[in-house]
């Protein structure tokens, strides 16, 4: 493996180049060599969970490869930086070769109480031993509202995140209680491997949780509950761009807030001031997100929606009116037709209220309910200054719509402390409407005011945000092509994608 940098003045890292090489590898072929293919996994500094970043070429009939394709990534000195090389044998007939994924269901039983008022909010995390002995976090469960008895959704896991090539390797789960101030209450724990998971292939497995503490202090301490391994199954894993190379479109749709809380348009301290020097920050939101995500959709026509203003000439209030005054077609045409319309409309509508986003994300809802063949994945995104009037019908809305081919942004901007919209996503605590939870977490919440750059550079902010902002889509679309089995369709296959239907 060699290494090469180039700098970059635009961002604040170095690119460098990795050529990847190998030596004496095994061979798995009976009739010749193996045709091997190394694939890139970057590690995230949040989660701690691996996602691949690139694959090289596949190389026929050597056990010595030099592979041709590079990997180029950005490097932050004072970062580090965890990378993972997993190197297949591909398969010559079907010329590809996909990382094992497991996905798993697990409940709970008669764990500790925690709450002083509730019961207790329990979520599981998996950690994979390492041959120095410390643990890597693998996996992190939804939290289970309420409930000494939880049964957590199904949820996947690649295999060489929990073993790392070893069957027996052991797997340390950590149940803990839950609290909105992130001081999480250990519950207890238990140990397992994969070759101890898979065997729930065939039959259910019970785990004792033991708090070693507790178990220390108490003569008569028998566990803090038990959890029961469900379900346990293993596929090929393909990923975000088989999905892209197979024809799969994301369809592109903006809703901005248009509500008096903005402030008036025409003074310097409103949020949507059009100053000739610089854009504001939701025409940075909507320029940022949305140049990057022009580039798989190809027809380039986003419909985009305003809510919250009152229209003319009657001053009719409307909580989902199309950006360029056309009902019967609200597509602009490139992201640059998004912000012409949307700078239009602030010179022709008034600022107003109350802030509903139930009915622009049923509106894209319905179209998404049409196209469930994982030809098109719509993405929603909402542009806001975190002041939300119908929370109730929002909740309800996402509920429904996590079963979609969906998934909705919200960029805060503006110095509200937009606590709703951390509720709406659901990273800790799924959301809920009427006692039914989101089937996926397709909502990515993050507050504008996080990414800007100190020194005034634009690029700089906006560069920042789409990379957090749409950090979580890939696996998004991912979900939902493996809750309803759709494997992506070959990169050759030639039929046309049929068109999308429009919000």
């Amino acid at each position: 493996m060699s290494l090469s940098g180039a700098s970059e003045r635009s961002v604040p890292a170095t690119k460098i180049e990795i050529t990847v090489s190998c030596r004496n590898l095994l061979d798995l072929d009976t009739f010749s060599k193996s045709d091997p293919m190394v694939v890139l996994y970057t590690q995230s500094r949040a989660s701690q969970e691996w996602r691949e970043f690139g694959r090289t070429e596949v190389i026929d009939n050597t056990l010595n490869p030099d592979f041709v394709r590079k990997f180029v990534l950005d490097y932050f000195f004072e970062e580090k930086q965890n990378l993972r090389f997993d190197v297949y044998n591909v398969d010559s007939k079907t010329n590809i070769s996909k990382p094992d994924i497991a996905t798993m269901q697990l409940c709970a039983n008669k764990l500790d109480k925690k709450d002083f008022f509730g019961k207790s909010d329990p979520f599981l995390v998996f950690y994979r031993s390492n041959e120095d002995g410390t643990f890597t976090i693998c996996h992190k469960t939804e939290v289970v509202k309420n409930t000494l008895n939880p049964v957590w959704q199904p949820f996947s896991i690649p295999v060489r995140a929990l073993c790392n090539g070893d069957y027996d390797r052991t797997v340390k789960i950590d149940v803990y209680d839950w609290d909105r101030d992130g001081s999480h209450d250990f519950i207890g724990e238990f140990t397992t491997s994969y070759r101890e998971l898979s065997k729930a292939q065939n039959q259910f497995t019970v785990y004792e949780v033991l708090n070693p503490r507790k178990k220390c202090k108490k003569k008569k301490y028998v566990n803090s509950g038990t959890v029961t391994l469900l379900s346990f199954s293993v596929d090929s894993e393909f990923t975000f761009v088989d999905y892209i190379k197979g024809g799969t479109q994301l369809n592109f749709t903006v809703a901005i807030d248009f509500t008096a809380s903005n402030g008036n348009p025409l003074q310097p301290t409103s949020l949507h001031y059009m100053s000739p020097y610089q854009l504001s920050a939701y025409a940075m939101a909507l320029k940022a997100v949305g140049e990057i995500i022009q580039d798989y959709d190809s027809d380039k026509l986003f419909p985009a929606y305003g809510f919250g203003a009152k229209l003319p000439p009657e001053g009719r209030i409307s909580h989902q009116f199309p950006l360029n005054n056309n009902d019967e077609d609200p597509n602009c045409v490139g992201i640059e037709g998004v912000l012409e319309s949307y700078f239009q409309s602030l010179r022709t509508v008034q600022l107003y209220g109350p802030t509903y986003f139930a009915p622009v994300i049923n509106q894209v809802a319905r179209a998404a309910a049409k196209i469930s063949d994982g030809s098109q994945y719509y993405v929603l995104l909402i542009i806001t200054d975190g002041v939300i009037s119908d929370m109730t019908q929002t909740k309800e809305a996402i509920v429904s719509a996590s079963s979609l081919p969906m998934s909705i942004i919200i960029v805060g901007v503006g110095p509200a402390m937009f606590e709703a919209m951390e509720e709406l996503d659901g990273d800790d605590v799924r959301v809920s409407s009427r006692g039914r939870y989101a089937e996926r977490d397709i909502v990515q919440f993050v507050p504008f005011r996080d990414y800007v750059d100190r020194s005034g550079n634009q690029v700089l902010s906006m560069a920042r945000l789409a990379k957090d902002v749409l950090a979580e889509i890939p696996e998004q679309l991912l979900s939902y092509m493996r809750t309803r089995d759709i494997q992506p369709r070959p990169p050759a296959n030639s039929s046309p994608t049929p068109a999308p239907e429009q919000p």
